[in-house]
């Protein structure tokens, strides 16, 4: 390959939380004392443990190398970036003026959620569910009602029937799309997203979809962007993208959003500039044009060659030699939703048991309960594929 998706990183003393973990991250884990001999594989929060594109790098110090850091305008550069990536990757036509920043997608949510409920509404969200989504929904006032999707061939589906019932039970105004789902790795179908947002539409619902993961799909599976599938969907949803995930940016903060109705893009806009914050950093900027490049596009084809491999060794590893745990491949993202409920079960141990056993040999993975997930452990696999199988052997060793 070009690009080097091999080198172990050391990470320490870098601001990585994902080794690093201050005392505020660590809650329970910092119980765990780790045996001697292991070293931390960071496999809990999101990150990668990849060097960024080179072309990241030079766009920043580019910037760095001039002595003035005052106030500053977007650069046209920086939409004709996201307008010509959307139309690269994603087959989608967007516009300048349909473009607006974010701080974050969380903060984005936010935004659009002001804009079109009343605090203590109900917001209609799949489960299991991002615990992202849920710690700014409940912090900023609006009731949760989860559809749980549901296991189905081997993959995850939404319950449409159940769907439906939650709205018209529940008066909801407004649903999050999470395309591709997370913590699950389903890829949604255009079929399931039509049908999906006709059951919005049915009930002049809103959508709020958290595309940051469209760029990573595996094993030949394509994002359909939700706003793509049908005009209601066009006027009616709020799209929210970053870079962050794709190209491990998320250090830099910078998101954005793609709205295409006039009316709603400019109520998202004017709720986003109450609080004076929403404003891009420059490096964040550069960051973005660096990255959404010729090189860019190169580099991210190579990372999901790079990602279905380490998914395919991993589900396999699963599904050979740890009887008891169950795993549905993802389609995208670089995370696992692992079901334990089996092994847990049959050998009298709880979910705690085994999750803090890992983090004493040193897998750092992460505790799927907060994402609704009662048996399930979520781990990333955005590192090389020598440190997935070295965590994978420990535990099998030591763990399971």
């Amino acid at each position: 390959m070009k690009y080097d998706f091999t080198t172990i990183l050391d990470r320490y003393g870098k601001d990585a939380i994902a080794v690093d973990m201050p005392t505020d991250y660590l809650g329970n884990y910092g119980k765990v004392k780790r045996e001697e001999g292991f070293d931390v594989i960071p496999m809990w929060v999101a990150d990668m443990n990849f060097p960024v594109v080179p072309s990241i790098q030079k766009a920043i110090i580019d910037r760095v190398n001039s002595p003035t850091f005052g106030y500053y305008a977007p650069r046209e550069e920086y939409f004709n970036s996201i307008i010509e990536w959307q139309k690269h990757f994603h087959g989608i036509d967007v516009r300048k003026e349909e473009i607006a920043y974010d701080n974050g997608v969380l903060g984005g949510l936010i935004s659009a959620c002001n804009v079109l409920l009343s605090k203590g509404d109900n917001i209609l969200l799949h489960s299991p569910t991002y615990v992202g989504f849920t710690g700014v929904l409940h912090n900023n006032g609006y009731n949760m009602v989860h559809s749980p999707l549901i296991k189905k061939d081997d993959t995850w589906v939404m319950d449409y029937e159940d769907m439906e019932k939650k709205i018209v039970d529940n008066n909801i105004k407004v649903a999050v799309i999470c395309n591709p789902h997370n913590p699950t790795g389903r890829v949604w179908t255009r079929e399931e997203l039509e049908k999906a947002m006709a059951l919005f539409e049915k009930y002049g619902v809103y959508v709020i979809s958290d595309e940051i993961w469209a760029d990573i799909t595996l094993n030949g599976n394509k994002q359909i962007p939700t706003q793509s599938v049908s005009e209601y969907a066009r006027e009616h949803t709020v799209a929210l993208y970053a870079p962050s995930k794709t190209f491990n940016l998320a250090g830099l903060i910078g998101s954005y959003h793609i709205i295409y109705n006039k009316w709603l893009r400019e109520r998202v806009a004017k709720e986003a500039s109450l609080c004076h914050y929403n404003s891009m950093n420059v490096l964040s900027m550069h960051a973005l044009i660096g990255a959404y490049g010729a090189e860019g596009k190169e580099w991210v084809e190579e990372l999901k060659e790079v990602l279905s491999g380490n998914v395919n060794y991993a589900c396999d590893f699963i599904r050979e030699r740890l009887p008891g745990v169950s795993v549905i491949k993802p389609e995208g993202t670089y995370m696992l939703f692992i079901d334990c409920e089996e092994y847990c079960k049959k050998n009298n141990v709880s979910l705690d048991d085994l999750f803090y056993k890992g983090w004493q040999y040193g897998v750092y993975w992460q505790d799927g309960r907060p994402f609704h997930g009662e048996y399930n452990i979520r781990i990333n696999l955005a590192l090389p594929l020598s440190r997935v199988k070295e965590a994978f052997d420990r535990l099998e060793k030591y763990v399971f």
